[in-house]
């Protein structure tokens, strides 16, 4: 058995720079490619740091195990996710999440299919 706990959030490896704006860790727990690719990490994002506008073919859960922080789907306005809440989007959903400016957040992300970035989001008001 691997049990994960939020302290583990802090042992992943830096997140792609090119990807995020600020500070964030990614902790593989779960990678397959067939049938289809799916990965499973935990992402620790430092206090304001926030993923890019991105999606995912198949769509992505997230499940927020520490912290608190903002999701946003593009078109309709940024959402605050605390631990405990989870967030689902459709396959091809363009969106972006990250951690609120007063602490980390950390979530277990679960995604489907292949990702594609875009352009860095805006840091939400509030």
């Amino acid at each position: 058995m691997d049990f994960t706990t939020p302290e583990d959030a802090r042992q992943g490896q830096p997140a792609d720079a090119s990807h995020f704006t600020g500070p964030a860790s990614i902790r593989a727990l779960h990678r397959t490619e067939q049938p289809n690719p799916v990965s499973v990490g935990l992402v620790r994002f430092e206090a304001g740091a926030r993923n890019h506008w991105h999606q995912h073919t198949g769509g992505q859960l997230l499940h927020v195990v520490e912290g608190e922080g903002w999701v946003q789907g593009r078109g309709e306005p940024a959402r605050r996710i605390r631990t405990g809440d989870s967030v689902s989007t459709a396959p091809g959903e363009e969106h972006w999440h990250g951690a609120a400016a007063g602490g980390p957040m950390a979530h277990v992300a679960v995604s489907i299919g292949d990702t594609t970035w875009m352009e860095p989001s805006e840091e939400p008001a509030g």
